[in-house]
């Protein structure tokens, strides 16, 4: 039987960019999944690669991650379908335009690219906006891929350097450098990465975790209706409402002229006991209604688009909205990488550069200590 050094449970994009990290680095690594490579919330990601601004540590991560992503570029397959055409934080009124053009100020301190828009200069890039819009802020830095398929390849670049996957394969619990299988199979490793993702409290109890679902809606094909990402400039705030469900304007195009439409957020609800009641993995009908309506009152058109899917994913969100990434206190050998809610896709890389770098006893690129378990967390 072949041995390894590493096991990393989960396949979605954080956990294949772990494993393409460590086995760079020489280890022998094993990715354990329930379910196929990237099918979780890989799959129900809008793939949007963006430098945010929510906090410090957002901003270091996400703009850390975006360049490693655009690093990596060159290598990614056609089919990853990366778009480059950039994020528009659209300002639907005269104090939104204010908080664009404070926005703009924050980015170009840091030396991020960005241009703010006028409502002329906003109607040029995208004409199908509503009449009436203030304008908006340009990232053009800001890229799009396809999540599942760089999963895919992130894992195939691992296993050609020796990684192995094996699907369909359910740990029910994790030891001291050890996880145990449903089945009672004991696989031994000097490091465990927890990379489950909205599922990692189950196998870690205690983390600050609360799973999040969300829909995402894609169309048939309408190359050009839209031309970048496209977000409302609200985002961050509904995103971040306590225990409300909530919706967003936010829309990207494909690279096969098709849309994809978000975004909602449920929380799973908390009963007066304390106790949680998961929410179903199907999609909710009136909730999908409401986030088209968002969407329309941003751009009509959309009401004459045809949908072809609906899905749902669930996001593992922490309180301060930031990731978990690095060494478990009390559990020997486990490490964690989770806890990336809606940015997982963004931050994938640099969360397994960051936790590439602690295993090797290393100084990351950036301060790990705002990511690090056992944090004082606060929002």
């Amino acid at each position: 039987m072949a041995s390894h050094d590493t096991i990393i449970i989960g396949a979605g994009i954080v956990g294949a960019a772990c494993a393409h990290r460590l086995a760079r680095d020489g280890k022998k690594v094993l990715i354990l999944d329930p379910g196929p490579i990237g099918a979780g919330a890989t799959a129900a990601g809008m793939g949007h690669v963006v430098v945010m601004d929510d906090s410090d540590a957002q901003f270091a991560l996400t703009r850390y991650s975006r360049d490693l992503w655009d690093q990596l570029a060159p290598q990614l397959p056609a089919e990853a379908d990366r778009i480059t055409a950039g994020t528009i934080w659209v300002a639907a009124d005269a104090d939104e335009m204010a908080a664009c053009e404070a926005k703009a100020r924050w980015y170009i301190q840091r030396g991020v690219h960005v241009q703010v828009l006028d409502a002329a200069g906003l109607y040029h890039h995208e004409p199908n906006l509503r009449p009436g819009l203030a304008g908006g802020l340009l990232v053009g830095g800001d890229s799009v891929v396809y999540p599942p398929v760089v999963a895919h390849w992130l894992v195939e670049q691992a296993a050609a350097l020796g990684a192995v996957f094996r699907g369909g394969v359910k740990v029910r619990r994790i030891e001291p450098r050890a996880v145990i299988l449903d089945g009672g199979e004991r696989i031994a490793a000097d490091v465990i990465i927890n990379a489950a993702g909205a599922w990692s409290t189950g196998l870690t109890p205690g983390l600050p975790i609360r799973r999040r679902k969300g829909h995402l809606v894609i169309t048939d094909r309408y190359p050009g209706f839209c031309r970048h990402q496209l977000i409302e400039l609200g985002y961050l705030k509904n995103a971040h409402a306590s225990d409300a469900d909530s919706v967003s304007f936010n829309i990207q195009p494909r690279g096969t002229g098709q849309m994809l439409i978000g975004s909602s957020r449920q929380f799973d609800p908390v009963d007066e006991q304390g106790h949680i009641r998961p929410l179903s993995a199907s999609v909710d009908e009136v909730m999908v209604a409401k986030m088209i309506r968002r969407a329309a009152e941003y751009m009509p058109g959309i009401s004459n688009l045809s949908a072809i899917r609906v899905w749902t994913g669930f996001r593992a969100a922490t309180p301060d909205s930031l990731p978990i990434i690095g060494k478990h206190a009390q559990t020997e050998g486990l490490w964690l990488a989770t806890g990336h809610e809606g940015l997982g896709i963004t931050t994938s890389l640099a969360t397994a550069e960051i936790l590439g770098d602690l295993i090797a006893g290393k100084q990351p690129a950036i301060a790990p200590e705002p990511y690090a378990p056992g944090r004082a967390y606060s929002h």
